[in-house]
């Protein structure tokens, strides 16, 4: 079983950026994506970003597409997520999840079978 580790949330003005970080610990890095997922309280978790591990493709969101990016070192099995112009929307708690499937899709959380225990992002003035 994978372990997943997130950081780097904390609390930001609108307008304003994080960097999340999620360590993988698997010794070859046997997934073929990584995603992130968040769940604002009251929501249900949706996901907001996933990239292949092995060509580095992406999908992301409708509602952070142009803000955020996500991106990834396999070498420090790391996965990132910046997440620039915040707005108090997106205010979650974020995971980080792996997907071990050939095919992975984020809006199907059951690809994805390891998680991380969330870091929380406020966005507030």
């Amino acid at each position: 079983q994978l372990q997943l580790v997130e950081s780097g949330g904390g609390l930001v003005q609108p307008g304003g950026s994080l960097r999340l970080s999620c360590v993988v610990s698997a010794p070859g890095f046997d997934t073929y994506a990584i995603g992130w997922f968040r769940q604002a309280p009251g929501k249900e978790r949706e996901g907001v970003s996933i990239i292949s591990v092995s060509t580095g493709s992406t999908n992301y969101a409708d509602s952070v597409k142009g803000r955020f990016a996500i991106s990834r070192d396999n070498a420090q099995n790391m996965v990132y997520l910046q997440m620039n112009s915040l707005k108090p929307e997106d205010t979650a708690v974020y995971y980080c999840a792996a997907c071990v499937h050939r095919f992975c899709v984020m809006e199907d959380e059951d690809d994805f079978s390891s998680w991380g225990q969330g870091t929380q992002v406020t966005v507030s003035s």
